[in-house]
C-alpha cells in the first residue's frame, strides 16, 4: 500500500534508539546467516525445517498436531516470539525492517528501552495469538516481524498523528502526508483484508493482532509525561543549504548576522535561538 521513508520526528527522551537498532540487526543477521548457508531458499528442505522448528504453527500450539522429535527443538510457547525473527526472503525482511526503522525509534523514545522490549515482544505474541484464533488448525508456520511492526505503527499513530511522513505511495510516488491519514489508511487496509482475504499467504490476522496490542499497551507502557495524540506541530530543523548558483563563501557572507569586522557573539549569551530547536536526527538539545 505504501512504503515509509522518513518522518523527521526527533527524539525527546533518549539519545539513541538502540533497542530498535538491535531488533533490526538481529533480524538481518539471522536472515544473512540463513541465506549464506542456503537455508534461506524457500524450496530448501533445511529452510522448511528451520521454519517449522522456530516458526509459529497454530495447529501445534492448539494441540491439533505434534512436531516430530527432529523438529521440536524449542518449547512451544517460545515460538510465539521466535517466529518474529525469521523471514522468507529479502523483500519480506526489508519491508518489515523499514517500518520498524521509521516508526520504532519514536515509540522507543516514548516508552523507554526496557519497556520497548516488552512492547515489541508482546505485540509479536499478540500477532501469533490472533493468527491462531483466525486459523486454529493451520499447519503452515507463521514467520516474520509483521505483527510486532503493526503494533509499533499503531502506537506511533497514537503518539504523533500530526507528524508528516515521507512515503512511496503505490511503491513509486513520493508523497509527504500526515501520519494520521497514512497510518489510518494502512490500518483500515489490514482490517479489510482480514475480513475479505480468506485463505491468503499474508497473515492479516497477525497484523490486526499486533495493532490491537499496540493500542492497548502503549498507554500502559509509555512515560507518564508523554501525551497521547500529541497535536502540537513538530518543527523540522533542516540545516541551511546554499542555492546551487551561489558559492558557499557568498552564501555564508550573506547569511552571517554580524559583519566580517565584528566579533561573533556567543550563542549561549545573545543568540539562543538555535539552542532550543528540535533536531530530527537526535535528541533535543537542552
Amino acid at each position: 500500500m505504501f512504503i515509509p521513508l522518513h518522518d523527521a520526528n526527533y527524539l525527546r527522551h533518549i539519545r539513541l534508539q538502540y533497542v530498535t537498532l538491535a531488533v533490526i540487526v538481529a533480524n538481518c543477521a539471522i536472515w544473512l546467516v540463513m541465506a549464506a548457508s542456503g537455508v534461506g531458499a524457500a524450496d530448501n528442505p533445511a529452510s522448511q525445517a528451520t521454519f517449522f522448528s522456530y516458526g509459529f504453527i497454530p495447529a501445534v500450539a492448539n494441540g491439533y498436531e505434534n512436531l516430530g522429535p527432529d523438529l521440536s527443538v524449542l518449547p512451544e510457547p517460545a515460538t510465539y516470539v521466535t517466529y518474529a525473527f525469521l523471514h522468507g526472503n529479502f523483500m519480506h525482511l526489508a519491508g518489515n525492517m523499514l517500518f520498524i526503522w521509521v516508526f520504532g525509534d519514536n515509540v522507543e523514545d516514548a516508552t523507554g528501552h526496557v519497556r520497548f522490549v516488552i512492547f515489541f515482544l508482546a505485540c509479536a505474541v499478540a500477532g501469533a495469538l490472533m493468527h491462531s484464533l483466525i486459523q486454529p488448525q493451520s499447519t503452515s508456520p507463521l514467520i516474520g516481524a509483521s505483527g510486532a511492526a503493526a503494533g509499533i505503527i499503531a502506537a506511533y499513530l497514537m503518539l504523533h498523528p500530526r507528524v508528516k511522513v515521507w512515503v512511496l505511495a503505490l511503491g513509486r510516488i513520493p508523497l509527504r502526508l500526515s501520519a494520521m491519514w497514512v497510518i489510518s489508511a494502512w490500518i483500515a487496509f489490514q482490517v479489510i483484508n482480514l475480513l475479505i482475504a480468506g485463505d491468503d499467504q499474508v497473515s492479516w490476522g497477525a497484523h490486526v493482532g499486533g495493532i490491537i496490542a499496540g493500542v492497548i499497551l502503549l498507554p500502559l507502557l509509555k512515560r507518564r509525561d508523554v501525551p497521547l495524540f500529541d497535536t502540537s506541530p513538530v518543527e523540522e530543523t533542516i540545516p541551511p543549504v546554499a542555492p546551487p548558483s551561489v558559492s558557499e563563501e557568498e552564501h555564508r557572507a550573506s547569511t552571517d548576522p554580524v559583519g566580517d569586522d565584528d566579533a561573533a557573539i556567543p550563542a549561549s549569551q545573545d543568540q539562543p535561538a538555535d539552542r532550543g530547536k528540535p533536531m530530527p536526527w537526535g535528541r533535543q538539545p537542552r
